[in-house]
C-alpha cells in the first residue's frame, strides 16, 4: 500500500484511451491511494463520456470547477491523460477567457506539492498557459506533439517516462504503465 492516505486526481472527457483509463482505475487504488475522475459538469450531476475505440462508457460526478485551492491542495497529484481529453477540456465559451480546465491546472501547477502527470496528447491541455506551465521544462509527449512541445518552449527528451521535478510526463497512452509507475514511485517517497 505504497500510496495509503494519498489522493490521485484524474481529468476526463470522452474519447479517453480506455486501456489507460482502466489501468489508472485499478493500479492506483490497488497501491492504497484514494482516485477521483474530475470534469467539467456544466451543472449536471454527472456525465457518461465514451471512450475512444471501444466506445465504452465511463461516469463521473466530480466537478473540477467546484474543488477550490484548500481541496485543492489535499490532491498529492493531478493528471492529464492521453487521447482526446485534453483537446475536449479546452473547450472555452469564451476564446478570450481562459478555458475552466486550463485554469484549474493552472492551479495544480502553483502548488509544487501537488505531482503534475501529463501524458501524450495530454499536453494540449497547457497550450493556452504554455510560457507558464511547460517552457524551459523538461518533457516528453507523442511524437506528434514534438513540434508543439518546441513550438511551447519546452525542452523535449525523446524518453517514455521524463520528470522534471513536480512535473511528469509520458510518451503514449500505451506506455501509461511506466508512467503510473513513475508516479507511484514518487509519490510514495514523499
Amino acid at each position: 500500500m505504497k500510496l495509503k492516505g494519498k489522493k490521485i486526481g484524474v481529468l476526463m472527457e470522452s474519447d479517453f484511451y480506455e486501456h489507460e483509463i482502466w489501468y489508472y482505475h485499478y493500479r492506483f487504488p490497488e497501491e492504497g491511494a484514494e482516485l477521483n475522475f474530475l470534469t467539467r459538469l456544466w451543472g449536471q450531476r454527472y456525465l457518461t463520456f465514451k471512450g475512444h475505440e471501444y466506445h465504452a462508457p465511463f461516469e463521473v460526478n466530480k466537478s473540477f470547477e467546484t474543488i477550490d485551492d484548500n481541496e485543492l491542495a489535499t490532491y498529492s497529484a493531478i493528471i492529464v491523460p492521453s487521447a482526446m481529453v485534453s483537446d475536449r477540456l479546452r473547450y472555452t465559451d469564451d476564446v478570450n477567457k481562459m478555458p475552466p480546465a486550463v485554469d484549474f491546472l493552472k492551479r495544480a501547477f502553483a502548488n509544487k506539492n501537488i505531482l503534475k502527470g501529463i501524458i501524450c496528447h495530454g499536453l494540449w491541455l497547457t497550450s493556452p498557459a504554455a510560457s507558464e506551465l511547460v517552457k524551459g521544462r523538461r518533457l516528453t509527449c507523442h511524437n506528434n506533439l514534438h513540434g508543439d512541445a518546441i513550438n511551447y518552449g519546452a525542452i523535449y527528451v525523446d524518453e517514455d517516462v521524463v520528470v522534471d521535478g513536480d512535473l511528469v510526463t509520458g510518451r503514449s497512452g500505451g506506455h501509461a504503465h511506466l508512467f503510473a509507475k513513475k508516479i507511484i514511485e514518487i509519490l510514495s517517497e514523499k
